[in-house]
């Protein structure tokens, strides 16, 4: 029997899963997901902005009732010249929080170039990125800092739900996708201290190491051209580039939405590919550094990720899709079961029906055959994608007092 890339991928999953995931647990032991209660650093929240509206009011509620004492945490918002009413709803939840800055860029500048001004803006010992469409758990920043237990940990990152899992069928579908991306392909990286891809929504960082790499992160370009996708995976190789350590728990928290409609969602995964292709590209110079189980599972995916839509390709070529369709549908249905299995103790408002994954049978070759061609040719892409970019704000600068700062002003409601 032929074995597809889906197929090749989820024995190896399933491999770490399973086996090299418990095994690493044991070997170990109380050190796996270690903290220290006694470390408690002051910390500064950044969250770079851009074209989200009312949701960036209630992302920042969410993290004023962090589990923290106030007196050691502050929230800074960079706006990346917003061309909707971001800008307004984030002076509004700033209103009488003397914790929480608001800035906004000059230009367009891109995630990570935003982050950064961010971070020269505080003084705080650890940085949490957290992205504006995300709510925090209250006790996610917590769970982050006590996992920093010596020097060598330069970044920990938590564990991001769906919120609207149950809207339609494809929030469903990626909800369990979510789950297999977190659930799963971390578990083996984590047990080497070596996750290669830590998410923006929600990862803490020592202050001392992004300023470090600063120069690099600043100077990520194509061709000349900026690169504004990808800025979170990128950052994590070079951190562990760096001889650094990155850290991944699933005790720290966040929610976000998903895509609901196929643009949504194409456009999404257009961004990850361009994303996925540069840095396993650029990690291959480097790839032999890291410890050996974690190198092939690295450069697995990669080959992968490149053989992937070839086969997809060469089936339709040849008349076999439907060969190849049929095998996928069995995958995703063994996964399907599997997630149901590992969720069964969730309440179901928080878990979704197995067979919900199915669609991803279709959807997965689809978007490999489509995509993977269309961002190798689109590298060098600058933009935020799918919100638009202006070329220039009007008002810069940090923002303590508000006295401009009337939603009603501005046709808005609480």
């Amino acid at each position: 029997m032929e074995l597809f890339p889906i197929q090749i991928l989820f024995l190896v999953v399933l491999m770490n899963r399973y086996i090299l995931g418990p095994l690493m647990r044991r070997v170990r032991g109380d050190q796996f997901d270690a903290t220290n209660d006694a470390y408690e650093p002051t910390v500064a929240i950044i969250i770079p902005l851009f074209n989200e509206g009312e949701g960036i009011y209630h992302a920042i509620r969410s993290l004023l009732l962090q589990d923290y004492p106030p007196d050691k945490l502050s929230i800074v918002v960079v706006d990346d010249c917003s061309k909707d009413d971001s800008y307004v709803w984030a002076l509004k939840a700033a209103e009488q929080h003397p914790n929480v800055m608001v800035m906004r860029n000059p230009e367009n500048m891109g995630k990570r170039k935003g982050i950064n001004r961010g971070v020269r803006a505080t003084q705080s010992e650890i940085i949490v990125s957290v992205d504006s469409d995300v709510i925090v758990d209250r006790g996610a920043v917590r769970q982050l800092v006590r996992r920093f237990l010596h020097p060598r940990i330069a970044a920990v990152g938590g564990r991001t739900y769906v919120t609207n899992r149950h809207q339609n069928w494809m929030t469903r579908m990626i909800e369990i996708k979510f789950h297999f991306a977190q659930e799963w392909l971390k578990d083996l990286e984590r047990g080497f201290r070596s996750v290669m891809c830590l998410s923006g929504c929600l990862t803490a960082y020592r202050r001392h190491v992004l300023e470090e790499l600063e120069p690099i992160l600043e100077a990520r370009s194509i061709a000349g051209v900026a690169i504004k996708y990808g800025e979170d995976r990128f950052l994590t190789r070079q951190i562990i580039k760096a001889g650094y350590e990155t850290i991944y728990t699933t005790a720290a928290v966040c929610f976000t939405a998903t895509p609901a409609n196929i643009a949504g969602y194409f456009a999404q995964q257009l961004r990850w590919r361009r994303s996925n292709l540069v840095d396993m590209l650029g990690g291959l110079s480097h790839a032999w550094r890291l410890h050996p189980v974690v190198a092939v599972h690295y450069v697995s995916q990669f080959g992968l990720l490149l053989s992937y839509p070839v086969v997809i390709v060469h089936n339709i070529l040849t008349g076999e899709f439907w060969d190849i369709l049929a095998m996928h549908v069995l995958t995703v249905g063994i996964m399907g079961f599997i997630y149901r299995w590992e969720t069964r103790h969730l309440p179901d408002d928080q878990r979704v029906p197995g067979l919900s994954f199915l669609p991803m049978a279709l959807m997965m070759p689809i978007t490999y055959a489509l995509f993977s061609p269309l961002a190798l040719l689109t590298l060098d892409s600058g933009s935020w994608e799918t919100r638009g970019v202006p070329r220039e704000c009007g008002h810069t600068g940090p923002q303590r007092h508000f006295p401009h700062a009337s939603p009603a002003a501005e046709g808005l409601s609480t």
